[in-house]
């Protein structure tokens, strides 16, 4: 027989023992909603990351036939002037531009891997123009191994051909100069367009709007700007970005 304190634990634990359940399933229940949640949002996130890849990549293509276009005219126009040498020695520079161009296939690419792809670009506008096109590119020693995304200097200079030297009789000066602080790199692209030239390239759509959307991509919550600024000597694009070391 049980005595009274053995008999006592017993319906302590008769009466413990549905509790102790009880919570046991709630916390299981709770639990598993918890899961259910960290799953669910990490769905999401995966789906955003998905969706603002997505949404990159059409925007870095978007650029891509636009530059083409803008080239193979600069190429038909040695062509057509009978420029057999300069043709021929222009259409190996858009050979070794390509390469290049359709090897960079990630989101982020270095400021010395993309000038190598400007030089490139304006190599072939300098057979096309000749002594009528000078240009410079200066560099802060120290950010060469920044990250920046594809094309981004590309654009802005040739938005600089488009929109000024396509456009009017004269010298075409064009000045790269890209520079940085302790947080953030700064690239600007001047050239000497009339007042009002260059604003065109905003209205595009595919320019200062694309760059500044792929920013805003690629550098979330962090301070990044693409500006247009008119001057009375010529016009500047500024796109600021953090610096990022690769």
């Amino acid at each position: 027989m049980l005595n009274i304190e053995a008999f006592s634990i017993y319906i302590m634990l008769c009466v413990l023992a549905p509790l102790l359940g009880a919570f046991t399933l709630l916390f299981l229940f709770i639990f598993e909603k918890r899961i259910d949640l960290l799953e669910k949002q990490t769905r999401e996130i995966a789906l955003e990351k998905e969706l603002q890849t997505a949404l990159y990549n059409q925007l870095n293509q978007e650029i891509q036939p636009h530059f083409l276009f803008n080239t193979l005219n600069s190429i038909l126009s040695l062509a057509r002037l009978d420029r057999k040498t300069e043709l021929i020695h222009s259409i190996e520079t858009l050979s070794r531009l390509l390469k290049f161009k359709y090897k960079t296939n990630t989101p982020l690419i270095t400021i010395n891997e993309e000038l190598s792809y400007i030089n490139y670009y304006l190599e072939i506008q300098k057979i096309r123009f000749r002594d009528r096109l000078h240009y410079e590119i200066s560099m802060d020693s120290t950010v060469g191994q920044a990250v920046i995304i594809p094309f981004l200097i590309q654009t802005l200079v040739e938005n600089a051909f488009k929109h000024s030297f396509d456009r009017h009789i004269g010298e075409a000066i064009l000045k790269i100069i890209i520079e940085k602080n302790e947080k953030e790199v700064y690239v600007t692209v001047w050239n000497n367009a009339l007042e009002g030239q260059m604003i065109q390239s905003h209205k595009d759509g595919l320019g200062l709007d694309n760059i500044a959307k792929r920013l805003d991509l690629l550098f979330p919550g962090k301070h990044t700007s693409v500006k247009l600024i008119t001057l009375d000597d010529g016009t500047s694009v500024i796109a600021v970005f953090p610096f990022v070391l690769r």
